[in-house]
């Protein structure tokens, strides 16, 4: 009998058991099913996106008139970002697909500017028609090779899943056709290096250049390590490992790690070849609690600035987030006009009031003296321009960099609607809204809900 009874328990554990299998292993197949279909989607998506932007890129180069010039390259914009939006959903991760990506990215940025400009004023220039030939040969060539992934993706009945796990296995396997394919994609998008992109290229020039016109001459490792040590209040026994950028970097700086030999804490740095001014710095340590208010640490921040010659700079705007206090700090001339491009940005420890990051590389690469023209329109005028639902706080004049890259002067309103506080910015010229910025509000702390 208990035999019998053991038997048919059992049983049941065998049945209960393979029954819990053949679950685990259906919907481990549904999982699949549903990531196989997702990836396919996202391909074919991909796929005809990439028909369309050559169609729509070869369209804007028989256009002459702003009304279907201007609406045509903003088409050609929202294209490329669901194109990006689709190559991020396919398993690529470990195959390099950069250059195809910055090619939809810079596609998308180019199309943009040019989108966004009145072009009755500022018409396409040769070189922008120029350039936009080259995109419409460039986005043919990539097309037609998607076109060749796709046909043996149907073809062959191909799977996504299989790609995936040959990436995550690293396998070497020279019959994957959608790696390969993909590849060869990839290769195609060498040339568009080549491709002179305008104002987005000069603009990244300009920069990679402008550490060169600061003043003062060049500074050594050791003058480096003086720096350091004066803008840090370092005690003097300190670990300091310095770095000298090379040759292809953006910037000549040097690089120095900062070492406390009692906590082990390091404090990361860089500072300018030319002239020895403090680009960066990033302390890594945890801020435990909070003793001192987010002004309190506003008026910490603000002297040190002062203490290190920063002292036309004013806080802008401030955030709180766990422990720290973030602020943003922007030049003020003396007739009160704020020039935002010209800013600092501060991190404050909220524990002891001390500096925990900073970053002064918007206000080397951009500062400069600047003839602030007067404003075409008045104050008054400019209101006229708000949401009638703003309830202005402040007012200035300010300077600010628009969409196109360009300084333009403007109305600054800073307003609230309800709880939420805006930034906005009217064009003193043209009455024009250049911008409009949500201020960020405290984060809120959710393990104290």
């Amino acid at each position: 009998m208990i035999r019998t009874i053991l038997i048919v328990l059992l049983a049941i554990g065998v049945v209960g058991v393979g029954y819990w299998g053949y679950s685990e292993h259906q919907e481990k197949d549904a999982v699949l099913l549903q990531a196989e279909n997702t990836y396919q989607r996202a391909f074919h998506d991909l796929s005809y996106q990439l028909d369309l932007l050559n169609d729509k890129i070869g369209g804007t180069l028989a256009m002459s008139s702003r009304d279907q010039l201007s609406p045509a390259l903003a088409e050609v914009w929202r294209l490329t970002s669901e194109a990006h939006n689709n190559v991020g959903q396919l398993p690529l991760s470990l195959l390099p697909f950069n250059k195809t990506e910055e090619f939809l990215s810079d596609v998308g940025d180019f199309t943009y500017k040019v989108a966004v400009r009145d072009l009755s004023k500022s018409p396409l220039t040769d070189k922008e028609y120029k350039t936009l030939n080259s995109l419409y040969d460039q986005s043919g060539e990539i097309q037609n090779e998607m076109r060749q992934v796709q046909h043996l993706v149907i073809d062959n009945n191909l799977r996504w899943m299989d790609v995936e796990l040959a990436l995550a296995t690293k396998e070497k396997q020279g019959d994957n056709t959608i790696i390969d394919g993909l590849k060869t994609v990839e290769k195609s998008m060498d040339s568009f290096a080549e491709t002179d992109l305008g104002v987005m290229n000069a603009t990244n020039e300009q920069e990679k250049n402008a550490f060169h016109q600061l003043k003062g001459r060049e500074v050594s490792e050791d003058v480096a390590k003086q720096v350091a040590r004066s803008f840090l209040n370092l005690k003097g026994n300190e670990q300091i490992h310095i770095v000298k950028s090379g040759k292809d970097a953006d910037y000549e700086v040097y690089s120095l790690t900062i070492t406390d030999p009692k906590t082990n804490q390091e404090t990361y740095m860089d500072i300018t070849q030319k002239g020895g001014y403090p680009l960066w710095v990033l302390e890594d340590r945890d801020i435990k609690k909070q003793n001192i208010s987010l002004n309190d640490a506003m008026n910490k921040a603000t002297k040190f600035l002062k203490d290190h010659r920063f002292e036309s700079l004013v806080m802008a705007e401030s955030a709180q987030y766990d422990n720290m206090g973030v602020f943003t700090f922007v030049e003020q001339t003396e007739s009160g006009v704020r020039i935002y491009p010209d800013s600092v940005k501060m991190k404050m420890s909220l524990e002891d009031g001390s500096v925990i990051g900073f970053s002064a590389k918007d206000f080397l690469l951009k500062h400069r003296t600047r003839d602030i023209p007067k404003p075409k329109i008045s104050k008054e005028q400019a209101k006229t321009k708000l949401n009638s639902n703003v309830k202005v706080m402040e007012e200035r004049l300010a300077i600010i960099t628009n969409d196109l890259n360009e300084e333009v002067l403007c109305y600054e309103f800073l307003g609230t609607i309800k709880n939420d506080t805006y930034r906005i910015f009217i064009n003193a010229d043209t009455g024009f809204e250049e911008k409009v910025e949500k201020l960020q509000n405290s984060e809120p702390l959710y393990n104290e809900v």
